[in-house]
Parts: C-alpha cells; sequence; structure tokens
C-alpha cells in the first residue's frame, strides 16, 4: 500500500474515532471498520482484524489514564471493578467465539451484519438522546417559571443536565480527581481478570499445536467455558449473596435477582459475539446496560473501556494465530492503528 490521500483520510478519521469512542466507552470500531473498508480499500475481514488492533490501542492508553481517576461522586475508583469482574469474563468468552464465526462468515454476511447493527444501535442512541433533550427542555422550561414567578428575568436560567448517577453511598471527603494508580488499584479483582485473559491466551496458544477438530482442539476450546463461567459465576454469587457490592451504584448495588445477573452475564457473552465477528469494542451493548443499571456515564465509560482492553487484546492475538491479522499494516508508521494509541490518550485531557 503506497501512501497517499486515503492514508491521510483514514488517518483523520481514526484520530477523532479513537478520540471520542475512548471518550464514550464505545472503542470507536462503528468507525474504524467503515474507514478501513471503504477509504483504506480493505476486505472486511481484514478490516474487522485491524480495527480490533486499532481499539486495543485506545483502551490501553484510555485505562491507563483512568487507573488515576476517582469516582465523580462516590469515595472509589472511576472503574468499578466488581462489574467489570461480572461481565470481563463473559465477553472473553464472546469473543473467541465471534472470531471463529468471522472466520466461517463469508464477506458479505460480515458486510451485512455491519449494515444492520449499526443502523439499530444508531437508530437507538438517536431516540435515546432525543428523549434526554425533552426531558432536559422541559426542566429548563419549569425552572424558567420558577424564575419569572420570582421576578427574575428567563434568560438568567442556567442549563443544567440532567442527573448521571447515585448521590447515595460513601461520599468523597474532599474533590481530589486523581491518585496513585497502586492506591486507586483493586488488586485482587485485577488479579483475577488478568487469570482469565492468561488463561486464555495459554489456551489459544496451545490449540495452534493441534489439529484442527481433532479431539484435543475442541477440549481447549471447551476449556475456555469453565474458566469464564466460574469467574463470572463467582463474581455473580457474591453480589447476590451480598458479599459483594457494585459500589458505583450507592447502596442501590446490593440488590440483585439470579434472573437479572444471568442476563448481564448474557449481554456480556453477546457484546463479545459481536465485537470478535464484526471488530467492534462491544462498548456499544456494554455502555446502554450500565447505564440503565445506574451507573454513572463517567464509570461506564471508564469501567467498558476496561473490559475491552482485555477482550480487544486477546481477538488481536486470535486473529494472529488464524493468520487474518495483516501484520506489515499494523507496523507502518503512518498507518491508523499506530495513531489510535495516542489521539485516545490525548483526547482524555482535551475532551
Amino acid at each position: 500500500m503506497k501512501f497517499g490521500w486515503q492514508i491521510v483520510l483514514g488517518s483523520i478519521i481514526g484520530f477523532f474515532g479513537a478520540a471520542f469512542g475512548s471518550v464514550g466507552g464505545v472503542g470507536g470500531g462503528g468507525i474504524f471498520v467503515p474507514m478501513l473498508s471503504l477509504v483504506i480499500g480493505f476486505d472486511p475481514k481484514s478490516a474487522t482484524a485491524i480495527s480490533k488492533c486499532m481499539i486495543m490501542g485506545a483502551a490501553i492508553s484510555t485505562v491507563y489514564y483512568n487507573l488515576k481517576l476517582r469516582h465523580p461522586t462516590l469515595d472509589m475508583p472511576i472503574i468499578d471493578y466488581d462489574l467489570a469482574l461480572l461481565i470481563q469474563p463473559m465477553l472473553m468468552l464472546g469473543i473467541s467465539i465471534g472470531v471463529a464465526f468471522n472466520v466461517v462468515f463469508a464477506d458479505w454476511m460480515v458486510t451485512v451484519l455491519l449494515i444492520v447493527l449499526f443502523l439499530g444501535t444508531s437508530t437507538k442512541a438517536f431516540l435515546k438522546g432525543v428523549e434526554t433533550w425533552k426531558k432536559e427542555t422541559i426542566m429548563k422550561r419549569e425552572a424558567a417559571k420558577r424564575v419569572e414567578s420570582d421576578g427574575a428575568s428567563a434568560g438568567e436560567v442556567e442549563y443544567k443536565p440532567l442527573p448521571g448517577g447515585p448521590s447515595n453511598g460513601p461520599q468523597k471527603a474532599d474533590k481530589e480527581q486523581e491518585v496513585s494508580i497502586l492506591e486507586n488499584v483493586y488488586w485482587k479483582e485485577l488479579g483475577l481478570l488478568v487469570f482469565v485473559w492468561v488463561s486464555f491466551l495459554v489456551l489459544q496458544i496451545t490449540k495452534e499445536g493441534t489439529s484442527t477438530c481433532s479431539t484435543t482442539y475442541w477440549v481447549l476450546n471447551l476449556l475456555q467455558i469453565p474458566v469464564s463461567v466460574g469467574v463470572s459465576m463467582y463474581e455473580a454469587v457474591s453480589l447476590y449473596k451480598g458479599h459483594r457490592i457494585i459500589a458505583s451504584k450507592g447502596t442501590g448495588g446490593t440488590n440483585f435477582t439470579v434472573l437479572q445477573l444471568v442476563i448481564y452475564c448474557l449481554f456480556g457473552i453477546l457484546a463479545g459475539v459481536v465485537g470478535g465477528l464484526l471488530g467492534l469494542g462491544g462498548g456499544f451493548i456494554m455502555g446502554p446496560l450500565f447505564l440503565e443499571l445506574g451507573i454513572p456515564p463517567q464509570v461506564s465509560s471508564a469501567t467498558a473501556t476496561f473490559a475491552m482492553t482485555f477482550s480487544s487484546s486477546m481477538s488481536v492475538v486470535e486473529y494472529y494465530l488464524l493468520k487474518r491479522f495483516p501484520v506489515p499494516y499494523g507496523k507502518c508508521p503512518h498507518h491508523p492503528c499506530n495513531l489510535s494509541f495516542i489521539c485516545s490518550y490525548q483526547s482524555k485531557d482535551t475532551l
């Protein structure tokens, strides 16, 4: 591939895609895949693999920044490690399934699924935005009426967004926004997440030394299920019994039914399957799910990106082992893959 206007335009799109994707916690795959296919000229499957590499770079830099931040209202890290421990193992399992589907599905099927998914998610996001705008407009009008009744001008009404998270729970004693990473990380939960990632990595590498569809091949594939389900079940049982809580919800993070926990895990698998199949980060499913749980937007974005760091890096490994990842383009210094790491970190300071 020669350096030309496609590379320049793709780099610009990749830059802003990584910036907005890291802030919103969606990964940016919805921008990367069309850019790689329509602008750069990759086939759908290669675009999917490279998109995961770009998501990984953006997620790593974003997580490094978020590891030092605190929750906007509660005395805890901005990353909810218990929420990540519930979702991330199932997300990893879904990624393995999605990557396998990507290899099996024809190019046209991947393209059609991308179009359908983007239309569905963009429509839902637009409707949700309109709904939020209407609510905030009503709030502003009511505030204006109260100001007018007090004899002041309606033009003095200050715009305030809708509340974004719980106000209960242990409140912050100060306004410190950044602390040391060593003090801010929950090492036990992080250790379990790393255990899942390393286990999947060992299984994927070991599987490469076996014959495709042999007994050993399927045994190694199926061993991913007890690893992921076991860790998620440990967290789910602890949440159900009240030994652990989703602290970012405040006091509302202690009451969960079995059906709720099962649905959350299934959504994690779904996000992984779609992410591995179509080259997306999975944040477009996890983000709305976390918001429905009552998680503040900042915590939802940070936690979704944290989970995507593990899943996207594993999908890159799987695509590489399957020889579906075009390594030379990832190493090219002017390729958008290398810009996603830089701009996603810078965006946290500027946006």
